[in-house]
């Protein structure tokens, strides 16, 4: 036997004693496939074969072969990681930042709603306000921020003023109050919305309070509300609670006042019209 005949001997030995799915005997789209499924490459194992296919046309090295697969499958699992922290975050639809209509509504900058699609605003922990009356665009643009900063990387929850009262004060007859407050607590961006549509008297106050206070410069808040601040009395029938509620989220707040005329009845009286002509 040549000494090159004992070495290849000797690799396919070592092949076969480290006891990988992926033999020299065996076949390998069985290997690659067992391979995958062992390691979690669920994209790698739906398309290596048309990679090799596109390779070999493109007479592609193993390195940029084997690194179109990597990259894909890297590609395929932060797209993955996007769609859960949007789904974990509980939204009632979709809403996305691109698809609101800035030409609609003056008031909104699209440069400082663009920023707010990033993370450090809410590393900082700063609160952000939307305030203005229904149809102006104020929960498209708190679910659209929201959904930006989760597919950023964020741990995002979506809930609106009522609920949420609702779940502190079962969460209280339960003795779990401070689970609760700590689940609120422990998320990078609580999205609040519809805040002043109910009244609430002054223990869905105190518990309200607590999340804003469990969140305080640590962790960034963002609220819809129909309600000027100058109005919030009307929300929180207790004065020095109120008043401790708009300092706190109002303090290094990014504040957008999304105005007063409904671009939402507009749109609805402007298709009226057309389609009585």
């Amino acid at each position: 036997m040549t000494q090159s005949t004992t070495q290849a001997s000797n690799q396919q030995g070592s092949w076969a004693s480290s006891g990988l799915p992926g033999q020299r005997t065996a076949d390998p789209a069985v290997a690659i496939e067992t391979t995958c499924r062992t390691l979690g490459l669920t994209t790698i194992r739906g398309r290596w074969e048309e990679t090799v296919q596109q390779a070999l046309r493109e007479r592609a090295s193993y390195a940029d072969f084997l690194a179109e697969l990597l990259e894909s499958e890297c590609e395929d699992r932060e797209e993955r990681r996007k769609m859960r922290r949007v789904k974990e975050a509980g939204f009632p639809r979709q809403k996305r930042i691109e698809d609101f209509d800035f030409s609609k509504n003056r008031n909104v900058s699209p440069e400082v709603v663009n920023t707010l699609a990033t993370m450090s605003w809410v590393r900082a922990g700063q609160p952000l306000c939307l305030i203005g009356d229904s149809g102006t665009g104020k929960s498209h643009l708190l679910i659209g921020i929201g959904t930006a900063v989760a597919e950023a990387g964020g741990r995002v929850r979506y809930t609106t003023a009522a609920n949420l009262v609702n779940e502190l004060a079962e969460a209280a007859d339960d003795k779990q109050l401070g689970r609760t407050i700590k689940k609120y607590g422990r998320v990078d961006l609580l999205c609040l919305d519809e805040l002043g549509y109910v009244k609430l008297d002054r223990h869905g106050t105190e518990l309200l309070f607590q999340i804003f206070t469990e969140r305080e410069e640590r962790h960034a808040i963002a609220i819809a509300s129909n309600q000027p601040f100058v109005e919030w009395d009307q929300t929180f029938t207790n004065k020095r609670l109120c008043q401790a509620i708009v300092d706190r989220l109002t303090f290094e707040a990014h504040i957008i006042e999304t105005g007063t005329e409904s671009f939402r009845l507009a749109s609805t009286t402007a298709k009226r019209k057309a389609a009585a002509v």
